[in-house]
């Protein structure tokens, strides 16, 4: 049975470890609190060892051999492992699916297997997820969708002990536009800078400032997530209320750097989960950037970042043009190859 991330956390407090868990779908928050939670549990339970398998260079997939070879291996230092597997596109292959199948179907006393997944459809499930649900639990986070969200705040808000009016949560949904991380980062900063009473509208929103650094960061997921039409909507916000394009520059350049230096390494078939590591970049964030390295190739990284430094000549009166409209432009970019034709900047 599909289980919500949330139920899978509340079921981990009523039940042993099973041998198996499968935490997958598009929204990185809610699968990687539930495979922490499934972490917490392994801990809880006296499992001592873990080891971790992804893809690593130029590779699509992990080093299935090594993972087989570790399921038959007893643990040399605990009683019990957990043995994580990470498959960003939520597609194991041929050879993966029959390692897990075969994990699945005589699992090892000692091991206890957590799968976690950036992407999850309909058509990604198989004979290996189904072995899995046999044996243990599969949790697929779907997209809040904009009716759920009130809800989804309302509840966090309560697990920290917090309570608030409904025109306040409508409040903050509004604020984070389906940005979990977002949401959740302003419920732990309530949790700290309320004073334990009702939260109203006007309480919420003189807490939640409208800090411009904020806003910045909710332009640029939607730009690394592809989500063009909500790059023009921000920005016509931002630009309205009065902000200006070298107070926000700072920040697209420094994500327009990180992401190309990962595409360099990606490029190279370096090791694209240390670069992560380096970059200091979180595993929530990590599948967002996976899907934006998937859009443009090293080259065109680079194009874009000098594309911001024209912005930057721009509203500084250096250049000719608008700079409000040169960088929604470079963003659109971003977000969708199909805008580069309003850039100066050749498709590869």
């Amino acid at each position: 049975m599909e289980l919500t991330p949330e139920r899978l956390v509340a079921q981990l407090d009523q039940e042993p470890l099973r041998p198996a868990y499968l935490i997958a779908g598009p929204e990185p928050l809610r699968v990687l609190e539930a495979a922490d939670a499934v972490r917490a549990a392994a801990r809880a339970q006296g499992i001592g060892e873990r080891e971790v398998f992804e893809a690593e260079g130029n590779q699509r997939e992990p080093d299935w051999n090594a993972l087989s070879a570790s399921f038959r291996a007893p643990s040399l230092f605990a009683s019990r492992r957990l043995l994580e597997l990470r498959l960003p596109t939520g597609k194991p292959g041929k050879e993966g699916s029959e390692v897990i199948a075969d994990f699945c179907a005589a699992p090892p006393h000692d091991a206890t297997l957590l799968i976690s997944c950036g992407e999850w459809s309909k058509q990604h499930g198989g004979k290996w997820s189904e072995a899995i649900g046999r044996i243990g639990h599969i949790a697929v986070a779907w997209a809040i969708k904009p009716h759920e969200l009130p809800e989804w705040i309302e509840r966090r808000l309560r697990q920290r002990g917090l309570r608030a009016d409904r025109d306040a949560v409508q409040s903050l949904a509004d604020r984070v536009e389906g940005n979990l991380l977002a949401a959740a980062q302003e419920v732990d900063k309530l949790a700290l800078l309320s004073d334990g009473e009702t939260l109203t509208i006007e309480r919420m929103q003189a807490l939640v400032a409208d800090a411009a650094r904020f806003d910045v960061f909710r332009v640029l997921d939607a730009a690394m997530n592809g989500q063009g039409a909500q790059v023009s909507r921000m920005l016509a916000g931002l630009r309205a209320e009065g902000e200006a394009v070298p107070a926000l520059l700072g920040m697209v350049v420094m994500e327009l750097q990180r992401t190309a230096a990962l595409a360099r390494v990606s490029a190279r078939g370096g090791n694209l989960s240390s670069e992560f590591k380096a970059q200091r970049i979180w595993d929530s964030k990590q599948p967002m950037y996976r899907r934006a390295l998937q859009r443009h190739d090293a080259r065109r990284w680079e194009a874009l970042l000098a594309q911001a430094g024209r912005v930057d000549r721009m509203a500084k009166g250096r250049e000719a043009g608008d700079a409000w409209v040169a960088l929604e432009r470079l963003l659109l970019a971003v977000a969708e190859p199909r805008a580069l034709r309003l850039l100066a900047v050749a498709a590869s």
